[in-house]
């Protein structure tokens, strides 16, 4: 077998997700090459090669690929596509983006999400917002599949030696085009790779008191922050802090929840983290049901509390 991985990266370095995602593939077996599409991505493509359990890494270096657009790099995998058993990417936002089109083009269905690798062919993904565990089993001749970077532990990032070879590029597919983006920049931990994630819901009140209370613990524990959907639909915080279903799977070492109720929504988005830690007011909330630990009080007293004694 042969497993085309497609690489996640912003052109200077590879996205970590990358490593969940040849963690999935070494559970299928066979040769891993890591597909490279950007502009100026050699570093990126030298970065692929260190990366153990990677045999080969495939450099596609084109001005149509430097902001990733789903439809020209999923037109590059489906050009080299056919020659492999499995093609699997990060199930991100760009993951998501790209891997549909590409199953289009090759005529193959897909499945999305997949957290444990039964067999070549056979894989488990969460259905119902992960209170069930779907099994399923792929016919193709070619297996398409996003991978939940979660479910998998990364390999190492060195201690590979495999070649980088160039492709040649299918060009603008020139059915869509760049025009602008707004990065939002943090000297906090990006949030789907923090260790401690703490997270405000529609119980902080406000904007305002989120920052108020939840920055100085988030400071204290060099944390990521994040937001339950009802906090970030009250316009608490950006839409790019939630964490949940429709949101940002997370999975840190430690995860604290601070007013939040505890939706199936959001809990889909957090529940594997190691250990949860929630602070509410209300005893009987359902996040309480998979925290491994909660303190049942008012927010605007235990959590600088808290801080005080870290």
């Amino acid at each position: 077998m042969s497993i085309l991985v497609i690489a996640e990266h912003d052109n200077k370095a590879l996205n970590g997700a990358t490593l969940n995602v040849v963690a999935a593939a070494q559970k299928i077996g066979g040769d891993i090459t890591v597909l490279v599409a950007g502009s100026g991505a050699q570093a990126v493509a030298d970065q692929a090669a260190k990366v153990a359990g990677v045999s080969k890494v495939l450099l596609a270096d084109d001005a149509a690929y430097a902001n990733q657009l789903a439809e020209n790099v999923a037109k590059l995998v489906a050009s080299i596509g056919s020659g492999y058993s499995h093609i699997l990417a990060a199930s991100t936002t760009t993951g998501k983006n790209i891997l549909p089109r590409a199953a289009a083009l090759l005529d193959a269905s897909m499945i999305t999400d997949i957290i444990a690798v039964d067999s070549a062919n056979t894989f488990k993904r969460p259905i119902y917002a992960g209170n069930a565990i779907a099994t399923v089993q792929s016919d193709e001749s070619i297996v398409v599949a996003t991978v939940r970077g979660t479910a998998f532990d990364p390999v190492a990032a060195e201690g590979g030696s495999a070649a980088v070879e160039a492709v040649a590029s299918t060009g603008d597919a020139g059915i869509s085009k760049f025009v602008s983006e707004e990065i939002v920049k943090s000297e906090r931990p990006e949030l789907t790779a923090a260790r401690i994630v703490v997270s405000g819901g529609r119980g902080v009140g406000s904007g305002e008191n989120y920052h108020t209370v939840l920055d100085p613990l988030a400071d204290k524990l060099g944390a990521a922050q994040g937001a339950s959907r009802a906090a970030v639909d009250a316009g608490f915080v950006p839409n790019d802090m939630q964490v949940g279903q429709t949101g940002k799977i997370v999975a840190p070492e430690l995860y604290i929840a601070v007013g939040i109720s505890g939706a199936i929504q959001h809990l889909a988005g957090m529940k594997e983290s190691k250990v949860i830690v929630a602070i509410n007011k209300d005893e009987e909330a359902p996040i309480n049901a998979v925290a491994d630990y909660w303190l049942v009080g008012d927010l605007n007293t235990v959590v600088p509390e808290l801080v005080s004694k870290i």
